[in-house]
Formats: C-alpha cells, sequence, structure tokens
C-alpha cells in the first residue's frame, strides 16, 4: 500500500499546487496564482481554502489584505467549525461567531472590510448547499470569501463530543474510538504541564504561552483552566507568540513560550531579534524537535539546532533525561539575564540525578565515562546512542571511550582543550542535520589542531514520510556503524 504524504505534496495531486505542511498560507499563495493567471490572459478560476483557526496567522490577513487590493478573480472558502487545535482565541473569532449568530447578514464584516464580496453558508456539512454556493461563485471577476459553517469530527460521535482531542488520532477502533495503543506512558508533555502548574501555585507571576497547540507540554483543557490567567493560547501565530513572550518577560513576569520544532521557524525573526538581540529573559520550550517527533518532511523536528544554535546571546539547552530537563527549566524560569531555550527529549524518559547544575548559563560539558584516545560526545535525545557506541567500542577493542553528555548546543572550551591531551578521535551525534549543526561546532573547534572529528547526524533530504529506525540506519546512525568508523579512522591516524 502507498505511504501517503498526509500534507500538501505536488508529486501525489495535480491540484496540490505547493509542497508544505504549515498554515495560514493559502489566501497568499491563491493571490500569486491569480495574479499570474492574469498577466498571461487566463481564465481559470483560483480558490484558496482556509479554516477559521488557520485565520490567526498574520500571513492569512496579509494574503486578504492584498487580495482585496488586487481586485481581480479570486475565491477564499473558509472553513468555519469554531476550532482551531484546541478552541479558537482572539477577537476575530468573536466576529465570526457574530457572522455566525447572524446567519451572515451583518454589515459589520471583516471579509467585506477588506474588499470582498461575502457568501454565506449555514450548513457546510450539507454537500447540496455547498454545491449551490460554488455555483454561485464560480468564474467570478472579483474578490469573494464563501464562508462555509461546518462542524469539526462531523459524522464520528466521539470526535463530535471531543472535538480537541480529535484533531488527530493514532489508530483507533472505529466502533468505540478507543485507542489502540494500550502502552501509553507519562510523556514529556504531562511532566512540563505538572511540573509548571506547581510552580504557578508558589508563583503567580509565571506566564505559559502556547500557539493553538498547548498539548505539546500537556496542558489539556482541565490544566489550562487549573492554570486560569497563567496560561495563554494566542492562537495559530507564531510571530506574535514569541513577541508577546518577549514583552511579558521585559515587564517582570517569569514568561515561557512553548511549540513544536518545526513552528520555530515561523517566529526566527522575533526569536533573533526581540528575544536575543537585547537578551530578553524568557524560555522557549521546543517539543518534537527530533527524528522521533513528527515522521515526515514538512513538519519536521530535525531542523532547529542549526536555527536556533546559530542565533547570538541565545543559550540552548539537550537536556537527556526527565530529571535534567527539570532542573534546566527550573533555572532558566528563575535566572533573569539571558534568553534560554530548551530543547525537550524527542525520546525515553530516563533517570538522571548526577551532576545535576543549578546554574546553566555557561557551557559545561559532562563527562559521564573518561577513557583515551576516542571521545563520544552525545547531545540530547541521542545520549543513549553515545552510550551503547561506548559500550560496543569497548567490546570490540577491549578499551574503553570517554563518553561526555554537552547539555549545550555549544562549546565547552575547556573540556574540548582537555582532550587534545590523550584523545585523537572526537565523535559527535546529534538528533538534527548536520549542516549547521552541533557538530559542525565541534568539528571548526579543532579544524587547527590534529583532532579527527567524525560527525554524526542527519542529511538534509527528509523524506516525505519516514521510518525512524530505518532513516538512522540510512544515515549510519548506529553504534555498529559509529564503532567502524572509529577503527578506520585511529587506523589511519
Amino acid at each position: 500500500m502507498k505511504d501517503f504524504a498526509g500534507y500538501s505534496n505536488p508529486e501525489e495531486s495535480e491540484y496540490d499546487v505547493f509542497k508544505m505542511g504549515h498554515t495560514s498560507t493559502s489566501v497568499s499563495l491563491a493571490c500569486g496564482l491569480a495574479k499570474a493567471r492574469d498577466i498571461q490572459g487566463g481564465k481559470e478560476n483560483v480558490i484558496a481554502v482556509i479554516g477559521d483557526g488557520s485565520l490567526d496567522g498574520g500571513e492569512s490577513f496579509e494574503g486578504l489584505n492584498y487580495g482585496g487590493e488586487l481586485g481581480t478573480g479570486l475565491i477564499v472558502i473558509v472553513n468555519d467549525n469554531d476550532m482551531s487545535i484546541a478552541e479558537n482565541h482572539g477577537y476575530l473569532h468573536t466576529h465570526l461567531a457574530y457572522l455566525r449568530n447572524h446567519n451572515g447578514k451583518s454589515e459589520n464584516n471583516y471579509f467585506k472590510a477588506l474588499g470582498y464580496d461575502y457568501f454565506y453558508v449555514n450548513d457546510g456539512n450539507n454537500i447540496e448547499k455547498l454545491i449551490e454556493a460554488l455555483k454561485a461563485v464560480k468564474d467570478t471577476d472579483h474578490p469573494v470569501v464563501v464562508h462555509v459553517c461546518t462542524q469539526k469530527g462531523k459524522g464520528f460521535e466521539p470526535a463530535e463530543k471531543d472535538r480537541e482531542k480529535w484533531h488527530w488520532a493514532k489508530p483507533f477502533d472505529k466502533e468505540t474510538g478507543e485507542s489502540k495503543n494500550t502502552a501509553v506512558k507519562p510523556g514529556f508533555g504531562s511532566i512540563s504541564a505538572d511540573f509548571l502548574l506547581e510552580k504557578m501555585k508558589k508563583d503567580p507571576k509565571l506566564v505559559v504561552v502556547t500557539s493553538a497547540s498547548p498539548t505539546c507540554i500537556g496542558f489539556d483543557r482541565e490544566k489550562r483552566e487549573k492554570a486560569g490567567r497563567q496560561f495563554v493560547d494566542l492562537g495559530i501565530c507564531e510571530q506574535n507568540a514569541v513577541s508577546f513572550t518577549a514583552a511579558l518577560a521585559r515587564g517582570g513576569c517569569k514568561a515561557i513560550y512553548a511549540t513544536n520544532s518545526t513552528f520555530i521557524q515561523r517566529a526566527y525573526d522575533q526569536i533573533e531579534q526581540e528575544m536575543c538581540l537585547g537578551k530578553c529573559p524568557m524560555t522557549l520550550i521546543v517539543t518534537h524537535g527530533s527524528v522521533y517527533g513528527h515522521w515526515n518532511d514538512v513538519q519536521s523536528g530535525l531542523l532547529d539546532i542549526a536555527l536556533l544554535s546559530n542565533i547570538p546571546h541565545l543559550t540552548y539547552l539537550a537536556p537527556t533525561s526527565v530529571q535534567e530537563y527539570l532542573a534546566m527549566l527550573s533555572w532558566s524560569i528563575e535566572q533573569d539575564k539571558i534568553p534560554v531555550a530548551i530543547r525537550v527529549p524527542g525520546q525515553a524518559i530516563f533517570s538522571d540525578s548526577e551532576n545535576l547544575d543549578s546554574d546553566y548559563s555557561q557551557p559545561c560539558f559532562s563527562v559521564k565515562q573518561k577513557g583515551k584516545k576516542v571521545a563520544v560526545i552525545a547531545l540530547g535525545t541521542f545520549f543513549s546512542l553515545g552510550e551503547e557506541t561506548v559500550k560496543l567500542y569497548e567490546e570490540k577493542t577491549g578499551e574503553k571511550a570517554t563518553l561526555i553528555n554537552p547539555r549545550f548546543i555549544g562549546c565547552d572550551s575547556k573540556v574540548l582543550e582537555e582532550l587534545k591531551k590523550d584523545h585523537s578521535v572526537v565523535v559527535t551525534v546529534e538528533d538534527g542535520i548536520l549542516s549547521g549543526g552541533f557538530g559542525e561546532k565541534i568539528a571548526f573547534y579543532y579544524a587547527n589542531s590534529s583532532m579527527r572529528v567524525l560527525n554524526y547526524g542527519f542529511g538534509p533530504d527528509i523524506p516525505v514520510r519516514y521510518n525512524p529506525k530505518e532513516l538512522m540506519e540510512r544515515n549510519r546512525l548506529t553504534p555498529s556503524c559509529i564503532v567502524d568508523d572509529i577503527k578506520s579512522a585511529l587506523a589511519v591516524l
């Protein structure tokens, strides 16, 4: 059976014009296609489909704003199911509710104000009514919005009752709605939420911000209610979220913004400018930053190390265990000097009570095992891979290798200089792309020395869909491959 992308992909359908998996982009793209059509004298319909949750994103307004000025044939279908991933936020959704309550009949209309003719479909799940509305706007010569009201989860009772939970789902029983995954264990999401709720009880200045994905750090509806005004969901608007959180911190709050790795790039400018350029003491929690995050190319969690670790003034931490993660998070919340990002481990949760610091302001690698000749520096999620590698190396050679948990996505010059005394090969292992990543920094550090550096991570070509184990094997991210490469490197020194 073919493995489908799950997102827009021109290789799968002629109607997928772009390959993408992030939201709020359709109107901007449609405006460009409409302009290209007009320049070439075409007559075809150009249609953008956008959900009410996606209207939060700044680009959706930018596209709508220009579309009204463009003044040509453009059809925008707004699928309004009164939900984002979780509930909607922002005053625009109060306005959409107003339009729904008045059956679309009001001159106080967001879309009309931007230059669009407006059509309203009350029961968008009624296919006949929807077809009737689409026939009415077909071949339009001016911008038109078709406001279609639908029910999220329509046709499946469990999804109708719990629209947030059923935004997406792993394999489940179609009759009962029960998950087929019976081995569900507490993850970093629920651990994060419980930890932060306890902190909130003791400190009313602690505020957690998300952008439409509150469960990425475990804040389900019940926990959001417990947090009250100390939890803020701004909708799908990462740029606003970073700037808002930076201002919270500058205004005297202990501010945290949490989102998925794949969405970080949508707010890169705000991270570099508002958060880091002025050394704003906020915390950025990066979840799903791993080959084990989202198993596809358009929502990959493999880019954030290269993106964030090269921003000046940002301390980017990579814990390996739940205890280390919570120690870093606790320190970051309480410190008020620097911007901090924390890359939540992507897979196993294991205990590590040793060498937990109370201050992570300066890069300081943790040497977990001291050996000679070979050092393995294994970052974050892949620390366990480093452990397996040094164990296999000792089994095959009878020699002990040094094992290092770097904790910081940067260079600890003291430890790296110490390795020069009795090591000739340094191996880096990271859960991200190699280009611009952690390993490159270590290789650059040793560039003018005799140290041989072997970097392990992922290449730039991320498959449309992938199996994490297979992708790791393809990139030689296995203990046996790494040990073989170490032995080959030692043989020529």
